[in-house]
């Protein structure tokens, strides 16, 4: 069903787009979805009513407002290349809709709850968690995505300089400045990161694993350590995920007087508009400010009089 078209679209969002691999995985995954919902065995099947009704079977099975809009988004850019590439006359969803959603505000962690992971995890005996240290510290250092971080080649990191140069989504290039510290940890790891490459083998990634298919530590393995590390250090297991050090990297420095230009770059944002949501946060420096500088603040004592 469709199976011809879904590849070449596919094909072409690699080629043409840069999507990433994860990227196109999904975008497979909610195409079949609709595919298999609206029965469809040619292209031409697809109306804009079975859209909207595959939209509406969503919404009654209460998928999240974002998780609908993204499946949409995947829709219309299948049926616009269809378009494209006249396997279809017209463009059954373009004047859909996407469904209005709020954006919630990221969740992050303290820089003590964060320092007190770092250092949990590197007092302990396990190896694993010795080594998840590293990569707590080195992901609130720099900011990267956790797909970023376990991909990592030994030679991204440039010691000299205190740069790590992060291939993002699309295969896109960025270099990140990182704190002294984390580049003195992770020449401490040298030793540490032999225990995960087999017996005279070589890894080239710094993060290797001696059994996961890709050679490298995987996201779910990071993720579920750091889930046990939250547990011990008291911090509620919801509170914590690769993406909440991420929002902790961007927000700490947002609330540091660092320009929102500068934490897009880092972060690898191609629009602006993504990062700003960082800037909704309150920042207790600015209230503490504003309390101590407003003009109205030296008559706050008198009227409390």
């Amino acid at each position: 069903m469709l199976g011809r078209e879904v590849d070449n679209f596919l094909q072409m969002m690699a080629a043409e787009k840069g999507s990433a691999q994860n990227s196109i995985s999904a975008y497979e995954s909610d195409l079949q979805q609709f595919i298999i919902f609206g029965n469809f065995t040619e292209a031409v099947d697809i109306s804009k009513q079975a859209v909207e009704s595959f939209l509406q079977d969503l919404h009654s099975r209460h998928f999240a407002p974002k998780t609908i809009a993204r499946k949409l988004s995947v829709i219309k850019e299948f049926c616009k290349f269809l378009y494209s590439e006249k396997v279809i006359n017209d463009n059954p969803a373009q004047n859909i809709l996407t469904p209005k959603q709020e954006k919630p505000l990221p969740k992050f962690l303290s820089a003590e709850e964060i320092n007190n992971l770092i250092e949990t995890a590197a007092a302990s005996e396990d190896y694993r968690i010795q080594r998840i240290a590293v990569m707590i510290e080195l992901m609130y250092a720099t900011g990267m995505r956790v797909s970023e971080l376990v991909a990592l080649p030994v030679t991204a990191v440039n010691f000299d300089k205190n740069q790590v140069t992060i291939f993002g989504k699309g295969s896109k290039e960025r270099i990140v400045p990182m704190a002294e510290r984390a580049g003195k940890t992770l020449q401490k790891y040298a030793e540490l990161r032999q225990e995960f490459i087999k017996k005279n083998a070589h890894s080239n990634y710094l993060f290797p694993s001696l059994t996961a298919v890709d050679g490298h530590l995987t996201r779910d393995a990071f993720f579920k350590d750091l889930k046990k590390l939250a547990a011990e250090c008291g911090i509620y297991p919801s509170r914590i995920s690769p993406h909440v050090l991420r929002h902790s990297f961007a927000t700490h420095l947002l609330n540091n007087d660092a320009d929102l230009r500068s934490v897009q770059k880092m972060l690898g944002h191609e629009n602006i508009t993504t990062t700003e949501i960082y800037t909704h946060i309150t920042s207790q420096k600015l209230l503490d400010t504003v309390c101590q500088k407003h003009p109205l603040a030296k008559y706050a004592n008198k009227d409390e009089g």
